[in-house]
């Protein structure tokens, strides 16, 4: 063969055609149907399509037919054959055999001229002479001849596509089995047979095509030719290789049998084994297999589907088509093509079937067939090949066969990975294959894990994944023991090591080790433990501490390839976290991620690990994050409850066990007491017996122990010994417990084995239980002697050893020599062990029979695609998964990092706020408010803040030592943003978070970072805000000059210090500055203080408690003194050199959290009912202690207390007299600096009428706070506002128990305006002779104008007296002296007020009021003190030369007004006093008040008034009969002498002018008409004598005013 022919047979795989398989997923549903009608051809849809050709087909034909009959001919042994291969035509006229061009496949004989290496061959050579003397005729050379039918029957072709199939490719599969042939000649051969098929010549459509693809698979399995150039064979074998790829591939591949693909895999495993083929071939054969595997197992997908539901019919057929289908791959030859130059008789290694030359031999070549072609059925091929092709790649992974390299188990575990990956899912589906999977693939893969060749780890590991992955449901224990081994090799047993910027409550939560693992003894109460340095780190660790770190790698690559599966960490906690028997598998991988996610984790392993395990945790995180918003799915899952309750029962067991393994008596009490188990000792061994968390040493010892018999019968009760040898039963006793050390403990046990071995095991070779006891005793002894390690060197018991010993114990004979043969044979094969305590093959041979036998009863993997058990997973798993976020992000410098874990944390918030986790919320927001820097205990120094203003267009920004710090740390700011996004729409599961973000409020509010709210509640409170310290200074640097020179920055410092202000800030602090005030603008507060206003009272109730929680127990030492400097807060320099006094300091925090408190508890009755009790009783701690707080906090206290008490008043968390009661005792200087908003709550609380202010404006504190705070000049005006909408409210407000406190206090406010006669006084002085054109009704002073106002306020209270005293419950006398008594007691006070304007309006009241119909009654007792109480004393005052010197103009008039309201009052009840028997001495009592007033010494106006009003007084009462001569009316003779007595003393000639005493006619008395008339006459005169004083005192009165 040419140079380019090699080149374009090598190159002959660049021409095949791409096979696809993804024509089963794009077809659609008719598609489907249409496959499942009309059979396996049309599920060839998906396999590729023909090459066209621009050539004749026939013609190409042709030529390939000549091209290899040219290249047979230049070899010597045909180079004398006949040309009908090239001329055509017939070369052999004889009939050689059946009229076919083709013995038919499947028959004996077709498998003989198929194999024309056999007997065929030779008998033909023989029969031809190709091998007699030189020059005899080979003309019909049966290879040429071949090529001549062929070239014959394609003359009469016209379409290749109708040509028989088999026909065509007969002389050509000839060339392929003769071993004969040359390499060349073979790949010629193959060449063509590839382009038939690619070009389609040989196609579904073709005659015979089925046969054609058996014939073509027979051939190239057993291909067989000269072995020459080593290069040549391997291009065969590689075009072999294509060929059955491109056969399995194309339309043909569906029809192969399952014994042709068999053929075709083993061929294809053969190349890949063997060792003399180069790297390069096997690599091919690798992948060539690789891709043939993807096809065939893609194929058992179709098969499904044709299948449909009946799947077990499908198995059942494949268990019935297995006996034909053996693969047996040769894996250790050299040779994997036979060739004629193998030794004679040495048996074919690539052969499909075994009898193939056998079949050669038995049947003479060129014998018809048996049986017809038509009458052959080739069945596609199916599971049985499937089966047998997995079940030959899974037997190539056996660690345990010396026979099987490394290499060949890579091989296959790539070639099982495919498969896997292809049909991973229809393999556990179908047992045939699902028991492969389960048993020893699984086995041989946990045990190749265990590897160091790191080859075969990384592909056991993979093929492992994708095992679990696809089949895990049908592997409920084999993954449990595969994630354990894994755990168990990466979990890292050293403690985390100190970070010094990283707090160790930050990653508190990360398991120090898995679950089920104790912590080692040297750990105990040991405190901080020492760091263990780097180097030893790797040497350190359980089963798999020794792993390389490339081993570790791999392993957490495998791990994170898990848990990507969004259902995979689910399924792991339904199915072993909430199962009593199994591990918290999920619960320990989480566990595992976090640990090995942190930096250190490196140092053991590799520096791809933590990054790996960091994107295996926040995977997890997201997929519960991604099915937050799914819709739960119910159907056929275990429920949420079950699994919680089988939760909560499996900790009582570990619990139960793990106190059993200390003492037993107590594990067992604790166990029965949480009803685990029942109270009878069968239910306790088998518990025992059952559980894997009791220790089996504890165990041995437990049940071995005298008092424990009960428990020992019970237990070995369990086991079933009937049919078992001794030895066979001890062993099964022996695996269950740790037999104890001690002898009589031992003998114990083994007494009770005895008895119950003979009892029970139905065996007839041991005689008595003694025999059982002493064989007993005899195997322990053999299994130490056998195995033991101390032994190594010594001679060990040999079997005549053994019978010897037991010599007459079986009932005084001996046991059978067979049986005793056996039992020792076993023993010294098996050593019986406790699997938990070796770490061989035997205690894994023995683990995996135990985990086999449970599999029945574990039951089926749970899938669970569903969100319904995410709360409970997370809740379960959230603790290492937030602190390893957070530990990552205080270490982290990655950008990529920072990003991955922001998202995670706030996923994980997003999580535990959907499900309502609280305490994982908080710890977040605790771990975030960490990293802020802003969470410390107390607040910053605010003294130095100082505010720049950077330009005219910008606000001015605070510059403070917190400001600049956080500025200036961009990790610090990262965790303020995202802890402010985790709080925002999370408010409602936050519980003791609050406290950590409230400290970071605080802080922020402190340092003028944050406003006091962002909404508008606390505008209900009409409350200025909350004042701040001032800053040190004040710089605006937008109106500072350019000029920046040396002069002047130092003339700056110089200025500066002399001041001893502080220094200006620097550019870089400004800028930090700023940056933190944009930091705390992203965060969005407002929204977080919106959401917060609208939560329901249940989750409001954590935040106040955390807000309460705040405030400090000692306010005079809590906090740093903060110099606040408002008005109402005056500031001493700082540099004054005096002592500070010990005042109390202003802390803006806590009114802050009172403030806000207060607004968020008014908010409604629930929140009144909720919140309110727990704010009013920190308010009134204030309030108690009023004096050792600033007057700021306290005035505001009260006012929130004020507020609460109005929202509050149907509960009983204020009661009014109680908070009135701590007003009214505060020191009167605080009271009055907390005066306005005092009164402001007060206010609030009375300004509508109901229960509250009546309680309130009774309470004598009220009335107190009120009088002490009427004579503020900034509290008297609200006082008073208070006091007269109490008076003049509707309803009035005043009532018997405050009627006399708020006279009282009306009083003192009408007795303040006395101000105003200093005014009046002047005026009158400087215009004493000008008549003002006007009367001013009032004067403009406000304290003269509430003076006015309290007159007539007291004035109008004499409206409500009857009703008061209808009211009361007093005698008449107490009655009348409660109520009207302390207005004419207020009005005789305020007549002598100095002010004219009071006490005018006071003296016209007191007319009124003394003239009032309703003040007179019967009981003279009571009305007539009006005289005692208020008249006299009036006037007496009113004689006071301290009275009379403060308006002396003013006081005589008044003087005069009094006497005549004195007469005109005696008048007006006269009749009344006429009738009581002390009016004699009232009217003395009247005569000497007016003698005093005529003696005062005042001048006219008195001289004059007081004879004229007597004068009345005389003739009306003369005219009424009442004061007559002696001479008229005996009885009156008294009065009539005791009045002029006293009257003749100051008015001597007032007798006689009024001559009383003439006589008159007798005649009748006065008509009534005449009575009346004088009366009236009386009354003018005596209004005649007041007109001119009156006119006067307001002549006076305006004269005042306009001056």
């Amino acid at each position: 063969m040419s140079q380019d022919e090699h080149n374009n047979t090598t190159m002959e795989p660049e021409l095949a055609p791409e096979s696809s398989t993804s024509g089963l997923t794009l077809q659609s549903a008719s598609q489907t149907t249409a496959m499942n009608h009309h059979g396996p051809i049309l599920n060839t849809q998906y396999r590729s399509r023909p090459v066209a050709v621009a050539v004749d087909p026939v013609s190409l034909v042709i030529s390939e037919c000549i091209s290899v009959t040219s290249a047979m001919r230049k070899h010597a042994r045909w180079a004398g054959s006949s040309v009908s291969s090239i001329l055509g035509g017939n070369p052999n006229p004889i009939q050689l055999g059946p009229p076919s061009p083709l013995l038919r496949p499947g028959s004996k004989g077709s498998t003989t001229s198929m194999g024309v290496d056999g007997a065929q061959d030779v008998g033909i050579a023989n029969r031809w002479g190709l091998r007699g003397k030189k020059g005899k005729s080979m003309q019909d050379n049966p290879l040429m001849a071949g090529f001549g039918r062929l070239r014959h029957e394609l003359s009469s072709c016209k379409n290749i596509h109708e040509f028989d199939a088999p026909a065509l490719l007969n002389p050509f599969l000839q060339v392929i089995q003769a071993s004969s042939t040359s390499a060349p000649i073979t790949i010629l051969a193959l060449k063509a047979i590839r382009k038939f098929l690619s070009y389609g010549f040989i196609s579904p459509t073709s005659p015979r095509f089925p046969l054609a693809m058996q014939s073509l698979s027979t051939a190239i399995t057993h291909c067989r030719f000269e072995a020459s150039d080593s290069a040549q064979d391997e291009v065969v074998l590689l075009m072999i290789l294509h060929l059955m790829e491109d056969m399995l591939s194309g339309p043909g591949g569906a029809l192969l049998s399952d014994e042709s693909v068999c053929e075709m895999m083993e061929t294809g495993l053969t190349m890949c084994c063997q060792s003399r083929l180069s790297e390069l071939l096997r690599r091919t054969a690798e992948a060539a297999m690789v891709r043939m595997c993807q096809i065939i197992f893609e194929h058992l997908k179709h098969l499904e589907v044709e299948a449909g539901d009946d799947l077990e019919a499908l198995d059942n057929q494949a268990n019935g088509d297995m006996e034909g289908v053996k693969m047996v791959p040769s894996t250790n030859g050299n040779d994997v093509i036979a060739s004629s130059d193998a030794p004679a008789g040495e048996p074919r290694e690539s052969t499909g079937s075994e009898n193939t030359v056998d079949d050669a031999d038995a049947k003479p070549p060129g014998e018809p067939s048996d049986f017809d072609d038509d009458s052959i059925e080739i069945k596609p091929y199916s599971l049985p090949s499937m089966k047998e092709l997995f079940r030959v790649l899974v037997d190539l992974l056996d660690p345990h066969d010396k026979q099987q390299g490394d290499t060949m188990r890579v091989m296959a575990l790539r070639i099982i990975h495919v498969a896997l990956e292809v049909a991973g899912p229809s393999i556990a589906r179908h047992p045939a294959l699902a028991v492969v999977a389960e048993d020893r693939l699984c086995r041989h893969l946990f045990q190749l894990v265990r590897s160091d060749n790191m080859a075969i780890l990384q592909e056991s590991l993979i093929v492992a994944g994708t095992l679990l992955e696809t089949c895990r449901g049908v592997l409920k224990l084999q993954q449990e023991l595969f994630l354990s081994y894994l755990i168990a090799c990466l979990h890292p047993p050293v403690e985390i090591p100190r970070e010094a910027n990283i707090d160790p409550s930050l990653y508190d939560g990360i398991p120090q080790r898995p679950s089920g693992v104790k912590p080692p003894p040297s750990q105990a109460n040991s405190g901080r433990s020492t760091p263990v340095p780097v180097k030893d780190r790797q040497k350190l660790g359980m089963e798999g501490g020794a792993r390389k770190p490339d081993a570790r790698q791999a392993m957490v690559e495998s791990v994170s390839a898990l848990t990507r599966i969004p259902t995979f960490l689910v399924e792991l906690f339904v199915n072993y976290d909430s199962d009593a028997n199994r591990g918290n598998l999920c619960e320990d991988m989480i566990g595992l991620l976090s640990r090995s996610a942190l930096p250190d984790s490196a140092t053991w392993s590799t520096t791809s690990v933590p990054p790996l395990c960091l994107d295996a945790l926040l995977g997890f995180v997201q997929s519960i994050a991604d099915r937050l918003d799914d819709v739960p799915v119910l159907d056929g899952l275990p429920g949420q409850a079950t699994l919680r309750e089988e939760r909560r029962r499996k900790k009582t067991i570990v619990k139960g066990a793990t106190k059993f393994n200390e003492k037993p008596k107590e594990g067992l009490g604790y166990l029965r007491e949480q009803g685990v188990i029942g109270s009878d000792a069968a239910s306790a061994a088998k518990f025992l017996r059952s559980t894997s968390r009791v220790s089996k040493a504890v165990l041995g010892e437990f049940i071995s122990k005298r008092g424990n018999d009960e428990y020992l019968e019970a237990f070995l009760d369990l086991f079933d010994f009937s049919g078992k040898r001794v030895d066979e039963a001890v062993r099964l006793l022996l695996e269950s417990f740790r037999l104890p050390g001690e002898s009589p403990l031992i003998e114990r046990i083994v007494t009770c084995f005895a008895k119950k071995y003979f009892a029970s095991s139905g065996s007839d070779v041991v005689a008595s239980e003694d025999a059982v006891f002493i064989l007993t005793y005899a195997i322990i002894m053999l299994n130490v002697d056998q195995h033991s390690p101390k032994l190594k060197g010594q001679k060990r018991m040999e079997l005549v050893d053994f019978a010897r010993n037991l010599r007459g114990v079986n009932a005084s004979s001996d046991f059978p020599p067979e049986y005793l043969e056996m039992t020792y044979e076993a023993i010294k094969s098996d050593e019986i062990i406790l699997p938990d305590e070796h770490d061989n093959r035997h205690a894994f041979d023995y683990a995996w029979r135990e985990l086999l036998l449970k599999t029945e009863s574990a039951g089926p993997l749970v899938l669970c695609d569903t969100n319904i058990y995410d709360a409970d997973m997370f809740a379960t798993t959230w603790k290492p998964i937030v602190s390893t976020l957070s530990y990552v992000f205080m270490s982290a410098t990655d950008d990529a990092v920072f990003s991955r874990v922001v998202t995670g944390f706030d996923q994980c918030a997003q999580i535990a706020s959907r499900y309502g986790i609280t305490e994982a919320l908080d710890r977040i927001i605790q771990n975030l408010s960490y990293m802020t820097t802003l969470d410390t205990d107390g607040l910053s120094n605010t003294s130095l803040n100082t505010e720049v203003k950077v330009s005219d267009d910008s606000d001015s920004v605070m510059v403070s030592e917190l400001a600049v710090k956080l500025g200036r740390d961009f990790k610090a700011q990262l965790a303020t943003l995202v802890l402010f996004r985790v709080v925002k729409g999370s408010e409602h599961v936050i519980g003791s978070g609050w406290q950590h973000i409230i400290r970071i409020w605080l802080k922020l509010f402190t340092n003028s970072l944050i406003p006091s709210f962002f909404n508008h509640d606390h505008e209900k409170l009409k409350l200025p805000k909350i004042p701040l310290h001032t800053p040190s200074q004040v710089i605006d640097r937008a109106a500072k000059t350019v000029d920046t020179g040396l002069f002047s920055a130092l003339s700056s410092y110089i200025s500066s210090y002399a001041a001893d202000d502080p220094p200006e800030p620097s550019a870089e602090e400004v800028e930090s500055s700023l940056a933190t005030a944009d930091c705390i603008k992203a965060c969005d507060l407002e929204s977080v203080f919106a959401n917060i206003s609208t939560l329901p009272a249940r989750s409001l109730l954590p935040f106040v408690e955390a807000l309460l929680s705040e405030l400090p127990d000692d306010e005079s030492s809590a906090v740093p003194v903060i110099t606040v400097k408002p008005e109402s807060i005056p500031s001493s320099p700082a540099s004054s050199s005096k002592p500070i006094s010990r005042k109390p300091t202003y802390d803006p925090a806590v009114v802050y959290i009172l403030e806000t408190c207060a607004v968020l508890a008014m908010r409604d009755d629930e929140t009144v009912e909720l919140l309110g009790k727990a704010i009013t009783e920190a308010l009134q701690m204030i309030l108690r202690d009023s004096a050792q707080h600033h007057p700021i906090l306290v005035s505001r206290a009260a006012l929130y207390q004020f507020s609460i008490l109005k929202a509050s008043y149907d509960h009983d968390f204020v009661r009014p007299p109680v908070l009135l009661h701590s007003v009214s005792s505060f020191p009167k200087e605080i009271l009055v600096k907390t005066s306005q908003l005092v009164l402001q709550g007060l206010k609030l609380c009375i300004d509508q009428p109901g229960p509250l202010r009546s309680e309130i404006m009774t309470s004598p504190d009220f009335w107190v706070i009120l009088r002490t705070l009427a004579g503020s000049a900034n509290a008297s005006p609200t006082v008073f506002e208070i006091l007269e909408g109490g008076v003049s409210g509707t309803p009035s407000a005043i009532i018997a128990d405050n009627y006399e406190a708020a006279i009282a206090l009306l009083n003192e406010y009408a007795s303040s305006a006395k101000v105003g006669a200093t005014v009046e006084q002047k005026g009158e002085r400087r215009q004493r002779n000008v008549r003002p054109p006007r009367k001013e009704a009032s004067s403009d002073n406000v304290v003269v104008s509430r003076g006015v106002k309290a007159v007539d306020l007291i004035f109008s209270m004499t409206d409500r007296i009857p009703h008061l005293m209808k009211q009361s419950h007093l005698e008449n006398s107490e009655a009348w002296s409660a109520y009207w008594l302390p207005i004419f007691q207020a009005l005789t006070a305020q007549c002598t007020n100095p002010c004219r304007e009071v006490r005018s309006l006071a003296f016209s009241s007191l007319q009124r009021s003394l003239l009032s119909p309703g003040l007179s009654c019967s009981d003279h007792e009571e009305w007539t003190a009006i005289f005692g109480e208020v008249l006299f004393p009036l006037i007496l005052r009113l004689l006071k030369p301290e009275v009379y010197s403060s308006d002396r103009d003013g006081m005589s008039e008044t003087r005069v007004q009094a006497a005549s309201l004195l007469c005109k009052t005696f008048l007006h009840y006269l009749v009344l006093l006429s009738k009581w028997d002390g009016m004699l001495d009232l009217w003395l009592k009247i005569i000497d008040i007016m003698d005093r007033l005529m003696n005062s010494g005042q001048g006219d106006s008195l001289e004059e008034a007081v004879p004229e009003n007597l004068k009345n007084v005389l003739l009306f009462m003369s005219s009424s009969g009442y004061l007559v001569p002696p001479s008229k009316d005996p009885s009156q003779e008294t009065l009539w002498v005791e009045t002029w007595k006293r009257i003749d003393r100051f008015l001597p000639d007032l007798r006689s002018e009024l001559a009383l005493e003439e006589p008159e006619a007798p005649q009748e008395a006065q008509p009534p008409q005449a009575e009346a008339e004088a009366e009236v006459e009386a009354e003018a005169k005596a209004e005649l004598v007041q007109e001119p004083t009156e006119e006067k005192s307001n002549i006076g009165e305006e004269l005042a005013v306009e001056s």
